[in-house]
């Protein structure tokens, strides 16, 4: 029976381990962790022949001195650095390494998929695609980074129409077959560098979806895209807000025409209208870009414009992005904690109703702060810094002559003095987009988005 090593037990590698056990495979499962969530899961695989390593680190020295079978295969969760020095040992002598997208692909690829990347607005772009599908009487459930891991669809075994994948940077890294049927770019901006090591790095990673996709679908109104990689595509799709041209930055190139783009309020593709932007219920105008780049892969879906006509007009928006929980004494409080970055962040101050009061903080990633700083200049009344960046960002916003700050260190604190201070500063929204990952106090950022709207709705 060949052997397979499966490192992390969460959802992804849970349903990794769970369908290579299904297909015949000897499996075993280490995670670096231990909590009562671990043991937990520990507990639940044993009873189904699935060993569980915990406290584990990986390397071949560890597993062989567990007494478990040199691994055929390894598949790796997306949080797990691909270029870890045990897996890149282990690539060496030639033991098939490769991610849970990966796994799925390989037993799904007899389906067409989308696949959805960039740095930002990926999971409301998928988000939107899957409701277009869903109107259109498809069966095409998002998975990956959004809804279910695409292991799981493979070991549910019901048949699909499509499948709609949010795939991040770490996905395809570690994905080297995945071939959408179209390929989705939404922006691009520096990220993930302490895991990528250079921006050049990241670019490329993110580029080989779109290489390896028979389709491709790119986001005319981001400079990141605009400036790196008209050039690389002749046959893609561009989309763009602002009408039929793309701006004149293509570095010397002549710029793409646009096929799907916003004109006297109409979605249109190939100049046809589609659906009025003002039937689309989110904030901002990066919203309205994630709208054209649904409404582009519908297209090449051969999906009617009446299903994403119904799709966007019912959309209630994306959970932790731009996400409204309620509206006390006229002041409205929004969770953004999927803003882990500043780009995003400075995108979701700029979308709210000013003033803002901003809660901002948590574990500090690499990145340009420039814009999002000048938007906390005109757009927010009073920001409150909550975990480990709060002394740092303190120091970023003292530089620039930006006083209005306090550190109150946690989400609880941070909730209380915002409406505290609402009516005093006449602010008219209260936004959590933190600019930062959410692991020095929280598991990640749907907790931190949950503990945020737990505490809206108790204390207001």
């Amino acid at each position: 029976m060949p052997a397979v090593h499966i490192i992390g037990l969460g959802r992804s590698g849970i349903a990794a381990a769970r369908l290579l056990r299904r297909e015949g495979w000897q499996v075993s499962v280490g995670d670096a962790g231990h909590s009562e969530g671990l043991v937990a899961t520990q507990k639940t695989l044993a009873a189904e022949g699935i060993p569980v390593h915990l406290n584990l680190r990986f390397s071949l020295s560890a597993l062989a001195e567990l007494g478990l079978d040199r691994p055929d295969r390894i598949v790796v969760s997306p949080g797990v650095p691909w270029q870890l020095p045990a897996l890149k040992e282990a690539r060496s002598q030639g033991i098939e390494t490769f991610g849970e997208l990966e796994l799925a692909w390989r037993y799904l690829k007899q389906y067409p998929w989308v696949g959805i990347t960039g740095t930002n607005g990926k999971t409301t772009t998928t988000a939107i695609v899957e409701a277009i599908f869903k109107a259109a009487g498809l069966r095409a459930p998002a998975c990956g980074n959004i809804g279910y891991s695409a292991c799981e669809l493979a070991l549910a075994g019901e048949p699909l129409d499509w499948v709609i994948a949010e795939v991040s940077s770490y996905q395809i890294e570690s994905s080297p077959t995945l071939a959408p049927t179209i390929g989705v770019w939404t922006t691009f901006s520096p990220d993930h560098l302490e895991r990528h090591g250079t921006v050049e790095c990241y670019r490329e990673i993110k580029a080989l979806l779109l290489n390896q996709s028979k389709q491709k679908i790119l986001n005319g109104d981001d400079q990141g895209l605009i400036k790196g990689l008209p050039w690389r595509w002749a046959d893609a799709y561009w989309t763009n807000s602002h009408g039929p041209s793309l701006p004149d930055a293509c570095n010397g190139q002549r710029c793409p025409v646009p096929n799907i783009f916003i004109e006297e309020g109409w979605v249109k593709v190939e100049g046809e209208p589609i659906v009025p932007v003002s039937s689309m219920r989110m904030l901002g105008v990066h919203n309205q870009q994630n709208l054209l780049l649904a409404v582009a892969v519908a297209h090449l879906a051969g999906i009617g414009k009446d299903a994403i006509a119904t799709a966007v007009s019912t959309f209630p928006g994306v959970a932790h992005r731009l996400e409204h929980i309620c509206t006390w004494q006229g002041v409205d409080f929004i969770n953004d904690s999927k803003a882990t970055n500043y780009e995003a962040a400075q995108t979701g101050l700029a979308a709210v109703n000013s003033p803002a009061i901003l809660i901002a903080g948590g574990e500090a990633k690499v990145g340009d702060d420039q814009a999002w700083l000048q938007t906390i200049q005109t757009q927010a009344a009073k920001v409150l810094l909550i975990g480990s960046a709060a002394d740092a960002f303190s120091q970023r916003l003292k530089a620039i002559g930006y006083d209005d700050y306090e550190i109150v260190e946690t989400m609880e604190k941070a909730v209380t003095r915002a409406a505290e201070l609402a009516s005093s500063l006449q602010a008219k929204s209260v936004l959590l987009s933190p600019a930062c990952a959410s692991f020095d106090q929280y598991l990640n950022f749907e907790k931190r988005g949950d503990h945020f709207r737990q505490l809206c709705q108790e204390a207001l």
